[in-house]
């Protein structure tokens, strides 16, 4: 195609795009020539970009440069109706999530909405719309600043209160990798942590406040996050993993069979019409919600504590009932 035959919503578009690729920014020539525009066209569409929300910097240099304001702004791309769908089930996902309203998830399903048909999109409103309630926006906010911190490679000064500790402690955080963690409803940040000397975990929920320092960082070559989930079943990582099998009673076997669980899983189908699923997970204590669903449709084997936790829980739950009553919860110890 042309460059002159490009319709002005194309032409502003490739602008965004080279002012977003181009950190030092770009001059009103630069940005004619790479346009194939007149100057007077470029500095027309300079102007629609800032009325359009594009966050853009300009400089005092002879001649003044442009550019977009760093980790505020991502260009626009173009999706197949098959990506369009895949980004509304991870957004419904994430909705379904969150326990507050939280207004990036609103605004990221409602631009997908616009682009998608009108029975899709109707899906997208109706779930905008379950989300209405109180905002979090110390939550909003955390998370905002966050983002730039790993976008942008810059130190997070932050706040935080564990779940077991009325005491509030400072880090400053590089942040490398944040992730969503659906058996917990919750939202992590990992990174290098002060305090700490090494990669830390950080729930985002607790994180009091955030923000973003001048102190710059570099993610190492060898940090892999989404590899380090590979030993986790919820959040929690680790070098060393322990063995977990479980035996599953015929009327799950379906169930089991039909989902993938765990990139380390495997399945062994029993001659009684059960299977039996073995992991490597770094630590089968977040395990516990899972396997309690099931109830006595599987039996823990291995490892051996895991199996007497649920031992002793299936007894504190048995004496909940056996008189029919209520009573108060007696928390029973597993090694007893």
């Amino acid at each position: 195609m042309n460059e002159k035959s490009l319709t002005k919503a194309q032409r502003l578009g490739r602008m965004s795009h080279f002012l977003y690729r181009n950190p030092n920014g770009l001059s009103v020539t630069e940005l004619a020539r790479l346009c194939n525009v007149h100057k007077r066209t470029t500095q027309r569409d300079l102007h629609d970009l800032e009325a359009m929300g594009v966050p853009l910097w300009e400089d005092e240099g002879d001649p003044p440069r442009y550019g977009v304001i760093s980790g505020y702004y991502l260009p626009s791309i173009h999706l197949s109706l098959n990506d369009a769908l895949a980004l509304y089930l991870a957004g419904r996902l994430l909705a379904r999530q969150a326990e507050l309203y939280d207004p990036h998830i609103a605004s990221a399903l409602s631009k997908l909405a616009t682009i998608l048909p009108e029975p899709l999109a109707e899906h997208i409103h109706a779930t905008i719309r379950q989300m209405v309630g109180q905002e979090d926006s110390r939550l909003t906010r955390v998370l905002e600043v966050l983002a730039l911190g790993w976008a942008n490679g810059r130190v997070v000064r932050v706040r935080y209160q564990s779940s077991g500790s009325d005491n509030v402690h400072g880090y400053h955080l590089s942040p490398y990798f944040i992730e969503a963690c659906g058996d917990y409803r919750g939202t992590y940040v990992i990174g290098w942590a002060d305090y700490f000397d090494d990669v830390h975990t950080f729930r985002i929920e607790r994180i009091l406040d955030a923000e973003l320092t001048d102190e710059t960082f570099e993610i190492p070559d060898d940090f892999d996050g989404p590899a380090l989930m590979r030993t986790a079943w919820g959040i929690m990582y680790g070098e060393e993993t322990q063995q977990v099998t479980l035996r599953f009673a015929p009327e799950a076997r379906r169930r089991v069979l039909e989902t993938s669980w765990h990139p380390t899983e495997t399945l062994t189908e029993e001659p009684d019409g059960g299977c039996t699923l073995r992991l490597q997970v770094a630590h089968p204590s977040e395990m516990l919600y899972w396997i309690r669903g099931w109830g006595p449709s599987v039996e823990v084997l291995e490892p051996s504590w895991l199996r007497q936790q649920i031992a002793a829980e299936a007894l504190q739950t048995m004496a909940l009932y056996d008189t029919g009553e209520p009573h108060s919860h007696r928390p029973i110890d597993a090694a007893s």
